[in-house]
């Protein structure tokens, strides 16, 4: 057997960078498969190609993120496992995270293909590009297996404390997509259905050479076929852990879709400004998701191995260089956000839409590197209860509200409908900071 990456002992801040850098780029790739698909159509197809691909890729990645969220128990709970030194029975929580995330995968195949009519019809879908949204949820859909099996293997790989092994296949399964992208869309001018058919086939790949790897891979546990079965207290567990945080990420995801919505009401153009902007979005959010995972596997070891003390510390070196990175974030978003729309973009008034849109989003950069690096240093404690009602809070009392008010403006401003996240985010921030208190008192007993 092999040793994990041990983050109980020695310094904080270059095991934490060292684990989060592959986080960072495996999340950066992983963000082109959409973006990829948006920036080909964009250039290759036509405005409902570019709205279509805009919401049927927002919703696959609120599923994506649901069941990403979801195996995080698998990830917290390894990581302990690992920290307490009772590796054996990392075996039972793979093999059992493997049996449930089988059915889950069934069950998503299903619902989503049959349903991506009333899904298109549900986040109002612009006439002109509504059967092109249709078609790329059903296909995507049909895809489920894959992108809920790569996310199952990328939890595992980070509960063991390796980031670079999914950071590998990633890179191959995103060079996969460009290369089905241009062959698909621009080649053969599939459109919507291209970009869809080409990124299931990206992560079909990314599963194929995960399983390769884990195969051959000597693991700081054992596992034997006795360990792939129902093991009910390690199931229970798993979703215990899993379940907040996935229900959190899903009401969220829900209510950025509102917010799609509410902008598709508003026409053509506004549609696909939005969905440019968070593209754009995905990517420069991608440095505090990215501390938010590596803090959740961190800070699991080192409370596993009753260290509280050591996972506060983590927290603030994590805040410290969040921070400073944002500060650039902000000043390119805010000030040339038509030069990154543009990427995705060659609709002037598309590109101006997303520009105006992607203002708030600049402001939200400088508050997620508190707000992100919080929860996952709350998911890593176990506390995903408290993640979950901070991210309804923010969601459903803040974000939607404000945004709906905001498009009722005459004429309606992009901007302050996208002021209404750096909001809810603030509140967010407050509401981690207060609850800080109460982990400080239940964990005060550890070095």
């Amino acid at each position: 057997m092999q040793r994990s990456n041990d983050f109980t002992a020695g310094g904080i801040l270059a095991p934490l960078l060292r684990f989060m850098i592959p986080v960072f780029f495996a999340m950066l790739l992983q963000a082109m498969y959409g973006a990829v698909d948006l920036l080909i159509v964009g250039k290759f197809a036509e405005s409902t190609d570019v709205s279509a691909v805009s919401t049927g890729s927002q919703i696959m990645m609120t599923i994506t993120n649901l069941v990403s969220s979801f195996a995080m128990g698998t990830t917290i709970l390894l990581g302990q496992r690992i920290g307490e030194r009772r590796g054996r029975e990392g075996g039972q929580v793979i093999g059992s995270s493997i049996c449930l995330f089988a059915v889950i995968a069934a069950v998503f195949t299903v619902l989503i293909a049959a349903l991506s009519r009333p899904i298109s019809a549900l986040m109002n879908a612009p006439a002109e590009a509504f059967d092109e949204t249709a078609g790329y949820i059903r296909i995507c859909g049909l895809g489920s297996f894959f992108i809920i099996s790569y996310n199952l293997i990328g939890s595992v790989f980070r509960g063991i404390g390796d980031s670079r092994t999914p950071l590998m296949t990633v890179a191959i399964a995103c060079v996969c997509n460009i290369l089905g992208d241009l062959a698909l869309v621009a080649v053969c001018g599939l459109g919507t259905a291209g970009a869809a058919a080409a990124t299931v086939l990206a992560q079909a790949v990314s599963v194929v050479m995960s399983l390769l790897i884990l195969r051959k891979k000597q693991l700081p546990f054992e596992m034997a076929r006795a360990d792939l079965r129902f093991h009910r207290g390690i199931i229970r567990k798993v979703a215990a852990l899993g379940l907040p945080i996935a229900l959190q990420d899903l009401l969220v995801g829900i209510s950025f879709l509102v917010i799609l919505a509410i902008v598709n009401s508003l026409g053509l153009v506004a549609s696909a400004g939005v969905g440019v902007a968070e593209k754009v979005c995905g990517f420069i959010m991608l440095i505090p998701a990215a501390f938010m995972q590596a803090m959740a596997a961190f800070v699991a070891q080192n409370i596993g191995a009753g260290k509280f003390s050591r996972a506060k510390r983590t927290l603030l070196y994590a805040v410290s260089v969040s921070m400073l990175l944002a500060v650039g974030m902000f000043a390119l978003t805010f000030w040339r956000g038509d030069l990154l729309s543009g990427i995705f973009a060659r609709d002037a008034a598309v590109i101006a839409a997303s520009a105006d849109y992607l203002k708030a989003y600049a402001i939200d950069c400088l508050l997620t590197c508190f707000l992100f690096c919080f929860i996952g240093f709350y998911n890593g404690l176990g506390m995903t209860r408290f993640v979950m009602m901070q991210g309804i809070v923010g969601a459903f009392l803040v974000r939607i509200p404000v945004a709906f008010l905001m498009s009722r403006e005459v004429p309606p401003s992009m901007f302050h409908i996208g002021l209404a996240t750096p909001c809810s985010t603030i509140l967010q921030v407050a509401l981690c900071l207060i609850w800080l208190r109460f982990a400080n008192r239940k964990y005060s007993r550890l070095a």
